[in-house]
């Protein structure tokens, strides 16, 4: 692809994500900046700027763009906030989110997936990044005794049955946002959750979405084992 083409195709997908409602011209700046053909497969790369999501391996999938834009958009990020993200995956959310925070904490618990996302941070350059193996429904681990800070919002990219996990809405700062996908396979909503204090939270329903289930634990170190976020 020539650099024409590929700026083309970027302004294309920018273009189609204005029409589709996405407003935040910082959202909107990260998506056309954000390389999403580095996030993919040499036999992807020619879908890579459409919107659609597309296979990254062990069952998982690089997100539609426009979903990506649009839990972002729903974070209202500035610019000086720390983001919990579970889930990931190949890394193109947490590029996006990286471009637009002060520091984002990402949890990934297929290690191959977060092997290869490291790596593509250090190609490109994301120094505000730290990820880890783990169950991201534990929310941040404790590392060295020490408690996390709690987060000013949290990003999960794989659906609750039911409700957000209590560990993330405890590391949820008040006043700060939550973006998850609840419900069971076929019937799930993308949900933006303020919380109001420290018990009470307003919950607004943004879209229908389809995500791979929230899991505990490890994945296991196989390539058909089971599903977790992307």
């Amino acid at each position: 692809m020539t650099p024409t083409q590929d700026a083309n195709k970027r302004i294309r997908l920018v273009m189609h994500l204005r029409r589709m409602g996405i407003a935040d011209s910082r959202v909107l700046g990260a998506m056309e900046k954000v390389p999403r053909d580095a996030f993919v497969g040499p036999e992807l790369k020619h879908q890579a700027w459409e919107d659609t999501a597309l296979p990254i391996g062990r069952g998982q999938t690089i997100s539609q763009p426009y979903i990506v834009a649009l839990m972002t958009q729903a974070l209202e990020l500035k610019g000086r906030e720390t983001v919990l993200e579970i889930g990931t995956g190949c890394g193109y959310q947490t590029a996006i989110l990286a471009h637009l925070c002060r520091r984002i904490y990402t949890i990934e618990r297929h290690k191959p997936l977060l092997e290869d996302a490291e790596k593509r941070f250090e190609a490109l350059r994301l120094r505000n990044i730290t990820a880890i193996a783990g169950d991201g429904m534990k929310g941040w681990p404790r590392i060295n005794g020490i408690e996390p800070e709690p987060f000013d919002r949290i990003i999960v990219t794989a659906a609750a049955r039911e409700k957000p996990p209590q560990a993330l809405k405890d590391q949820l700062k008040p006043g700060g946002l939550m973006v998850i996908p609840v419900g069971g396979s076929g019937e799930q909503v993308l949900k933006l959750y303020r919380k109001e204090s420290e018990d009470t939270f307003a919950v607004r329903d943004l879209a229908p979405v389809r995500f791979v289930p929230l899991l505990p634990d490890l994945a296991p170190d196989k390539p058909n084992g089971d599903h977790a976020a992307a």
